[in-house]
């Protein structure tokens, strides 16, 4: 009798434990095997920024599953374990220890590592980054404390953890050197409402601005400076200036690398034995018709388990349409769709901004590229219909909150 297929999954990750479930839960009877460099259980990354930081959260809702789990399932779940190499020839990846794992397919899943700053004085005491379990945990020790805080970057991670930081009590100050908040993610209509929002809870921005160096005292951050020369006191400076995919392996294995790793809509990579998903994989998106590369937790939750078919042989198109959410203060809001700049024309709303009760869509030649609703719920799934349709809408009825959104 034939051995039973390996696949080994690099990346004990919320898309990695997913894609390991899937396995099990569509009949694969073979080895399951999930590595990880960090000594946690995989878990999800949202609440580390929104609830988990805020104290809200308990440390055991943020896991994908128990430990039971995967002992239960039959996943040979291996943490605090790096890969150091993946031989292709040889169908196996070495790990940290210099034993080999033998695999019959493979399955990325390493996500990305926080964009570090590089001025003077970015190593002393007291800048935090936020990405793993460990970082939320010293960033809310840190916040807890009050003091001032100085958030360098207007992205989302930057906007949620001044959010926190204002929650905490903490005097904060976001420097940013785009001329607005989100200008990249959503285009400058849309980050002006969530720039008001901040400033509506005592947040400074400082625009068009960089910094420069951070300044110490007994090995602790003390201040920041920008690139204006202003120095602005900081017992805490955070950063949050986006994050790199963790693709070192991949390229040092010879798959295809840009902007991350290059996968098909099967999520396929350069290599048919081996696939990629979340943050790392750079993958074709049949409904938009290029490569996009999401940072985002949905795609992480949905691209491990088409992976994991794919894998094992089904017929997989992922063109999920990307989506996102965020909790800030008594703001929450989901986005369907990539509204980049460049990508739209036009951004038409229903409901009133003000009151931050609305649905604002961006589009191209009246065709929806991507909306947003703010604090109304049940609506994004009509959002994404209207987006996968790629028709052209009647704007006027668009705007009108008394026609529903599938008759528009």
């Amino acid at each position: 009798m034939p051995a039973k297929p390996a696949f080994v999954i690099v990346g004990a990750s919320l898309a990695g434990a997913k894609a390991a479930e899937t396995l099990r839960e569509e009949g694969f009877d073979g080895a399951v095997v999930l590595i990880g460099t960090e000594d946690q259980l995989p878990y999800e990354r949202p609440p580390l920024s929104k609830g988990y930081l805020l104290g809200k959260d308990a440390r055991e809702s943020i896991f994908v599953h128990d430990q039971d789990w995967y002992a239960g399932h039959g996943v040979d779940l291996r943490l605090s374990t790096t890969v150091r190499s993946i031989d292709r020839p040889g169908r196996r990846v070495e790990l940290d220890n210099g034993d080999f794992v033998q695999y019959d397919r493979l399955l990325i899943t390493t996500g990305s590592s926080p964009r570090r700053l590089d001025v003077p004085g970015a190593d002393l005491g007291n800048v935090l980054y936020l990405r793993t379990v460990q970082d939320s945990e010293r960033l809310r020790a840190a916040l807890r404390g009050g003091g001032r805080a100085v958030i360098v970057g207007a992205g989302w991670i930057g906007l949620e953890t001044a959010a926190a930081a204002r929650e905490y009590g903490c005097d904060v100050t976001v420097v940013e050197p785009e001329a607005g908040v989100l200008r990249r993610a959503l285009g400058p209509e849309l980050g002006e409402v969530f720039a008001d929002l901040h400033r509506s809870h005592g947040v400074t921005f400082k625009f068009s601005e960089k910094i420069r160096e951070l300044t110490g005292s007994g090995g602790a951050v003390t201040g920041a400076v920008t690139s204006g020369g202003e120095e602005l006191p900081a017992d805490n400076v955070i950063v949050a200036i986006g994050i790199v995919p963790n693709t070192q392996i991949a390229a040092d294995a010879g798959l295809e690398v840009d902007n991350g790793i290059v996968a098909d809509e099967a999520l396929r990579t350069s290599d048919p034995d081996i696939f990629a998903a979340g943050d790392v994989a750079n993958a074709f998106n049949p409904l938009l018709g290029r490569r996009i590369r999401v940072e985002h937790w949905a795609n992480a939750l949905n691209s491990g388990p088409a992976a994991a078919q794919s894998m094992m042989g089904k017929d997989v198109s992922y063109d999920r349409v990307p989506y996102f959410f965020t909790d800030q203060y008594d703001l929450s809001m989901e986005t369907a769709g990539l509204p980049e700049p460049g990508s739209y024309d036009d951004v038409v709303y229903r409901g009133d901004t003000e009151s931050l009760e609305f649905i604002a869509f961006w589009l191209a030649d009246r065709v929806v590229v991507a909306g947003m609703n703010v604090n109304i719920w049940d609506v994004n799934d009509d959002i994404q219909d209207l987006i996968r349709s790629g028709a052209q809408v009647d704007v006027a009825r668009l705007a009108d909150p008394g026609i529903p959104l599938i008759d528009v």
